[in-house]
């Protein structure tokens, strides 16, 4: 089940494609690619789309509509066979599963075609837990950390359920909870940079708490909160950091290794 209602899981596939995320492109590649990894280690073969760029979130949660419509059209008919559309990123897998269909609602051709692919998008996490139905072996020393899930993640996909049931799997790491978990970091995408003030003092708000726990780290599944919570970091000049939980999986569980 996510957020949105009872969902059907369909049964394991042998083929996937990757829609990687323009920020995991850009600024967070070994995401992706231990995103890949994880899912080839269940004898999955991915496919990653050569032309894919953004999901259209940012002009969508901007107000821009022609734009929004624009980005997710070039999106639309990059994923011909009817395999699941992995993103390891479950506010780009929201936008993608639950407003492209309304993009295109004065057209009910594309809307057909969105609804048909909004269908197909699962989140890295949610796939893991409920399609692939992983087994991971905890390869690691003991650890604490914290979680961090995307505020829209939540709403839209249930993503801290998903990578909450995927760290229970891990004897060895303890997930802290922290006070604010369900606020929003401050990212918002285009947010921190129309409001650089305000999204400045959540994400201090969002930092002290995630420190506060005594974690080693935090773990996030979605880079642009965990991007905008280590900068804040790092202008503190702190050592603690945050990892995309499929790095914090892929080296967990030992790599190629990490099957039970």
């Amino acid at each position: 089940m996510d957020q949105a209602g009872s969902r059907q899981y369909p049964d394991k596939p042998t083929k996937v494609y990757l829609f990687g995320t323009c920020l995991i492109d850009l600024f967070c590649p070994e995401a992706g690619i231990d995103a890949v990894q994880l899912l080839e280690r269940e004898g999955i073969e991915v496919h990653f789309p050569a032309d894919q760029t953004c999901c259209a979130q940012p002009a969508h949660s901007s107000g821009f509509p022609e734009q929004t419509r624009a980005v997710a059209l070039a999106q639309l008919r990059l994923f011909p066979e009817p395999w699941p559309v992995i993103v390891p990123s479950g506010s780009c897998a929201g936008m993608m599963r639950q407003h492209y269909p309304e993009v295109f609602a004065d057209d009910p051709g594309l809307q057909a075609e969105a609804t048909a692919l909004a269908e197909r998008i699962f989140e890295l996490s949610e796939f893991l837990v409920h399609v692939a139905r992983v087994k991971l072996a905890d390869r690691g020393a003991p650890t604490r950390i914290a979680l961090h899930t995307s505020c829209a993640a939540r709403r839209e996909m249930g993503t801290h359920l998903h990578a909450r049931s995927l760290l229970a799997q891990l004897p060895g790491v303890e997930v802290a909870m922290h006070e604010h978990e369900s606020e929003c970091c401050g990212f918002g995408g285009t947010f921190s940079l129309k409001h650089p003030a305000i999204s400045s003092a959540m994400a201090g708000d969002k930092v002290d708490a995630l420190q506060e726990t005594g974690a080693q780290k935090f773990v996030s599944a979605d880079c642009g909160c965990m991007l905008s919570l280590n900068h804040t970091l790092q202008k503190r000049g702190e050592g603690f950091q945050g990892q995309h939980l499929a790095s914090f999986l892929w080296q967990r569980t030992g790599g190629e290794g990490g099957q039970r």
